[in-house]
Parts: C-alpha cells; sequence; structure tokens
C-alpha cells in the first residue's frame, strides 16, 4: 500500500502498471488513428490532453506529415505543465483551461478535434470551434466502467450512476448541439489487478472512481483485497470504451 500511495500521479503514461495491472486495449487501437487523422488535418485542438503522451504519439504517427497548428487544452495544472515540455518541442501550444469552461478558442478555429477520455464532453463548445465540415474524434469511457472495483469500495452504485457515460445518451446529445454521428463503436474489456499497490496507484491517478479515496480512509478494505488477491489471484474488473467520429455538416 505505502508503495502504491508513493508513486507520482501526473501525466497518463501508465507504464508503471507494467507487471502489477492490465487493461485490453479496445480494437480500434485511438491513438494510431488519431496519428492518421492528424496526417491529414491543417488546425488541430486535443481538448483535456492530461500529459500530453497520446497527442504526442499520435503526431509521431503522423509524420513527416503534421497539421501546420496544433493546440491542446489542460485543466490540472501539474499535467498542464507536464504537456507542455513533452509537446513543445512539436510546435504544440498547450493552453491551461478548466475542463468545465468554454474553449479559449474563436468560433470554427479547427478542422480537428481530438480527445481521449474526457472528463465530460462539452458538445456546443465542440461544435462552435469545428469548421464546417470538420470532424471530432474522440475515445470515450463509458458506463460502469470499472464499476467491479468501484463498488467493492463504495457498495452498490444507483442506477443512473451505472449509466452515466452512456454512448446513445451522448450521441444524442451531440446531434442536438448540431454534430452528425459518421460512427459509434463501442466495447467492454478486461482488467486485472495483480497486487494492492496497482489498486492504490489507479485510484489515486483516476481521482473520479472513488472521490477523495486515501489509503488511511480504506485501509481496512485495501488489507482485505490484499488478502484476496494473494489468495485467489487477480482482482477483475471490467473497463467501457466508445469511439467517436462526428461531423460538423458543410455549409
Amino acid at each position: 500500500m505505502a508503495e502504491g500511495a508513493a508513486v507520482p500521479t501526473e501525466g497518463w503514461d501508465f507504464s508503471w502498471f507494467e507487471g502489477r495491472a492490465s487493461e485490453a486495449r479496445p480494437s480500434w487501437g485511438y491513438a494510431r488513428s488519431a496519428g492518421e487523422r492528424l496526417a491529414r488535418a491543417e488546425a488541430v485542438l486535443d481538448i483535456q490532453t492530461g500529459g500530453g503522451e497520446v497527442l504526442d504519439f499520435a503526431l509521431g504517427r503522423a509524420e513527416p506529415a503534421r497539421p501546420v497548428l496544433v493546440a491542446a487544452t489542460e485543466g490540472w495544472p501539474p499535467n498542464a505543465a507536464r504537456a507542455t515540455a513533452l509537446l513543445r518541442p512539436r510546435g504544440v501550444v498547450v493552453v491551461a483551461a478548466p475542463d468545465d469552461a468554454p474553449l479559449p478558442f474563436a468560433d470554427e478555429a479547427f478542422d480537428l478535434v481530438l480527445s481521449r477520455h474526457p472528463v465530460r464532453p462539452h458538445w456546443d463548445e465542440i461544435a462552435r470551434v469545428l469548421r464546417p465540415g470538420g470532424t471530432y474524434f474522440a475515445q470515450h469511457v463509458g458506463p460502469s466502467s470499472v464499476f467491479e472495483l468501484v463498488e467493492y469500495f463504495l457498495g452498490p452504485q444507483p442506477e443512473e450512476a451505472r449509466r452515466a457515460r452512456d454512448p446513445e445518451r451522448e450521441r444524442a446529445d451531440a446531434e442536438a448541439a448540431g454534430l452528425e454521428v459518421a460512427g459509434l463503436r463501442a466495447e467492454r474489456l478486461r482488467t486485472e489487478f495483480h497486487d494492492i499497490a496497482a489498486v492504490v496507484h489507479f485510484l489515486r491517478k483516476v481521482v473520479w472512481m472513488v472521490p477523495g479515496f486515501t489509503v488511511e480512509a480504506y485501509e481496512p478494505q485495501l488489507r482485505a483485497l490484499h488478502e484476496r488477491i494473494e489468495r485467489e489471484g487477480p482482482f477483475v474488473a471490467h473497463s467501457a470504451r466508445h469511439l467517436f467520429d462526428l461531423r460538423k455538416p458543410a455549409r
């Protein structure tokens, strides 16, 4: 538990989990596909870029072609600093902007908007900054993602919490903002936690799973889960992911 509590949580580099936890990846390969989109774009915005790791990988896949303009937003200051350091050599401007605030860009500024795991998509703002004919291409977290772990600590969750982030609800909200759905795919994927340090680090990193999580507050449950993993093997949960390919209608 002490080891999991000591690992830095900045950025979205999950390499520390190697050998400690695993998550099956969606079949569509978001970062690779984003790189293909980047190679064809002129002006790009990556919303809630985290530490910039996914955008950096996608830009690497796009080389030698690349957009003329690439910008990114991030709301958590440690991640904004990390993303700036990582992405500046690629000419990317990282703007510190709260996740729930309007996007700090002019109308119709981008022909491609990307996002991987936004906290909540602001559809009106996405539609506003897209040029007519532009694309929103993003991977979202789906409903009841890793809820086996959430409910281990918090108990059974209400149905409304289990249905949050439902892709069909998000489709309806996107269409209400004036966007057209060119593609929507969804998958549930096996996730395994092989030791308690991985559980602790995951809950510290993905803070909305168990709000207010600390080792001290949940020590009895953590000790019991440690013993269960030692006795029975990995704790198994299932993540939910969906892929949006949306268009702003051309004039």
